[in-house]
């Protein structure tokens, strides 16, 4: 296959489209909305709270994991993988923008409208990350898979830059206070996202894929899962693959967790939103440079290694933020964490190529994706009940039991074993 350059930057922008919700609604201005407007009725506590926020990130999470197989196989046999991307990226804007329409104290429809946001999210994410291989020879996947990256840490941060400031001066652009200008950066940012979309959808061409029998919804649906329990059956005959997976599982879903529940967790110990927006804006600009240096990490310690020391970590800052109390450790922790996420993940990805089949990458990779999608349940949760159970700051502790199973895995795989 020829790549196409038109096409490679199209695809790339999607990165740069979908990021936006990634860190203006689901980690900066919604969990921040949440607790101090839509929560805002007698008897609701910062705990209470926090599990609404858990839970409405788990069910998302939980819908789209499910339906995942199923859905791959509809879209790789009818050519269906823009159609999908074009649906989830429609449901997840719609969403976005109409959360402004849940009115103070409404906590119930702001968590179902974030749900459905968050579903159309991760459903973009995967069509996204399908598309590659229709854009790139398999030569180029890392260059062209860090351009995304680099597109999607830039774009989402230029928006949310300009979106902390009209939240902090919002008569400066005209809005009446604070909570009208997060109000319009909702709507902005659903416009971002489907507007930046659209050069994918025009632009992109998807390969030639099996065609759908006609009529045949239950027959492609059994053929999604016989794939899935195939691939299955083979990792489970491979202990370094099987170690690496349920590790990856754990801690990558500590890493999303942290993600989506910092300003919330922030918020419960009383820090001000305003300062912690600021916190969150200097990690986009530090999490794209970290990442290419964690990559050197890789190449001369090995990624196994590297994985594990940004792991271990994210476990010291959860120490950390159980003493946290001013804004500027808040700022620290966010560079830390910077300094850390992408590298993690990026690392994750090239680990797992080294270990598997490198003439099944197709199918190895889109069940590293669907593993992927199941690991943003267990950690919302913990932090939910644990906040419950022993109060809000003590509640990011639960998140240890995440890292340190990860990192026991992560120990278990043989890096002495020939590669797959």
């Amino acid at each position: 296959m020829q790549e196409n350059r038109r096409a490679i930057w199209s695809w790339a922008l999607i990165d740069w489209a979908n990021s936006a919700f990634s860190i203006v609604v689901m980690t900066a201005f919604f969990p921040a909305l949440f607790k101090d407007h839509w929560c805002d009725v007698p008897g609701m506590t910062p705990e209470r709270s926090t599990w609404y926020l858990g839970l409405a990130n788990t069910l998302s999470s939980l819908v789209i994991a499910l339906a995942a197989p199923l859905l791959g196989s509809i879209a790789d046999q009818g050519n269906g993988k823009k159609k999908f991307l074009l649906g989830f990226t429609v449901l997840g804007a719609a969403a976005t923008a109409a959360l402004p329409l849940a009115a103070r104290g409404d906590y119930a429809l702001a968590a179902f409208l974030y749900a459905i946001a968050a579903l159309g999210f991760s459903g973009n994410c995967m069509f996204s990350d399908a598309l590659i291989t229709d854009v790139s020879t398999r030569d180029r996947y890392d260059r062209v898979s860090a351009l995304g990256y680099a597109l999607g840490y830039i774009g989402s941060g230029l928006l949310f830059a300009l979106l902390v400031f009209a939240v902090a001066s919002p008569a400066t652009f005209g809005f009446a206070d604070a909570l009208a200008a997060v109000r319009i950066g909702f709507w902005v940012t659903a416009a971002w996202w489907i507007i930046f979309t659209v050069p994918a959808l025009l632009w992109v061409r998807e390969s030639p894929g099996v065609p759908a029998v006609p009529g045949a919804a239950g027959s492609a649906l059994m053929r999604g899962f016989r794939q899935m329990l195939g691939t299955f059956r083979e990792i489970r005959r491979d202990r370094r693959l099987l170690c690496f997976l349920g590790g990856y599982i754990l801690y990558i879903d500590g890493v999303n967790t942290v993600i989506k529940m910092a300003v919330d967790f922030g918020r419960a110990i009383g820090l001000d939103t305003a300062g912690m927006m600021k916190a969150l804006l200097v990690t986009q600009f530090v999490a794209f440079p970290a990442a290419i240096v964690f990559g050197r990490i890789g190449e001369k310690l090995g990624a196994r290694r590297g994985i594990m020391i940004g792991v271990g970590v994210y476990a010291g800052l959860c120490f950390f933020a159980t003493r946290m109390t001013t804004q500027a450790e808040f700022f620290a922790m966010a560079v830390v964490v910077g300094l850390v996420q992408g590298g993690v993940q990026s690392l994750s990805r090239s680990y797992f190529a080294r270990l598997i089949p490198a003439e099944k990458g197709g199918e190895y990779f889109g069940f590293y994706n669907m593993v992927g999608k199941f690991a943003a349940i267990l950690g919302p949760t913990l932090m939910g009940v644990a906040a419950l159970r022993v109060g809000s700051r003590l509640s990011i502790l639960s998140l240890l039991l995440l890292f340190g199973g990860g990192l026991w895995l992560l120990a278990k795989v043989r890096d002495d074993a020939p590669a797959a």
